[in-house]
């Protein structure tokens, strides 16, 4: 199994960025994912999660600017954010939640 994250980069405060997670060796659609991010000297946190079934929750601080959405054609779970802000400045990291899998993380940095 392997997780390939990628759509980081600098964005303006205010910016959108899509972040994608492509997923080969298991099937995402039968799995829930999540999204975490770490910010610089901080813990890994929770950030968004889509279930098999394509509910979807999220952590306070984004809610109503980050949508998680799958692609299961493309076995890709995307993180789309919007009206970035720099406290969103982190590592961000995919996970198929419940096991031991993650993407390697693709870094986020918003500027003021």
């Amino acid at each position: 199994v392997q997780l390939q994250a990628s759509g980081g980069g600098l964005v303006q405060a205010g910016g959108s960025l899509r972040l994608s997670c492509a997923a080969s060796g298991i099937a995402l659609r039968n799995n829930n994912e999540g999204w975490y991010r770490q910010a610089p000297g901080e813990q890994r946190v929770w950030v968004a999660k889509i279930t098999s079934g394509g509910a979807t929750i999220y952590e306070d601080s984004v809610k109503g600017r980050f949508t998680i959405s799958r692609d299961n054609n493309k076995n890709t779970v995307y993180l789309h954010m919007n009206n970035l802000k720099p406290e969103d400045t982190a590592v961000y990291y995919c996970r198929i939640l419940n096991t031991n899998y993650w993407g390697q993380g693709t870094l986020v940095t918003v500027s003021s």
